[in-house]
């Protein structure tokens, strides 16, 4: 299984009920496919760098998964499928980034 992480951005306009179940579903469908979720963060309303679909702020999201590599592509379909999402990235992770990402999420827990 492959370490992978998966930032997406949620349409502004949605609601704070339609965010938890879009990313609950997403989630979900991961599960499903037999994903292991590592971690799964919400990063709130954030500006945009520049306008997408004319809005220029959306919900961040970060999931953190191992999943087998044929998972990403039906997944990547799902985002394209769905218009709640404004724009996502999928990168496999090496080991560096995984001791990277493990440092941040502790840094993290320490914060709160």
């Amino acid at each position: 299984m492959n370490h992978y992480e998966t930032v997406f951005i949620l349409n502004p306009v949605l609601s704070d009920t339609q965010i938890k179940e879009t990313v609950k579903k997403y989630e979900d469908f991961l599960v499903s496919k037999g994903a292991k979720m590592v971690s799964k963060e919400d990063w709130g309303l954030k500006k945009l760098a520049y306008p997408i679909q004319n809005k220029k702020s959306g919900f961040y999201h970060l999931f953190e998964f191992q999943v087998d590599g044929e998972v990403i592509n039906p997944l990547e379909v799902e985002f394209r499928r769905d218009e709640r999402f404004m724009r996502y990235l999928t990168v496999s992770l090496d080991k560096h980034a995984i001791s990277w990402a493990e440092r941040r999420r502790v840094k993290l827990k320490q914060k709160a």
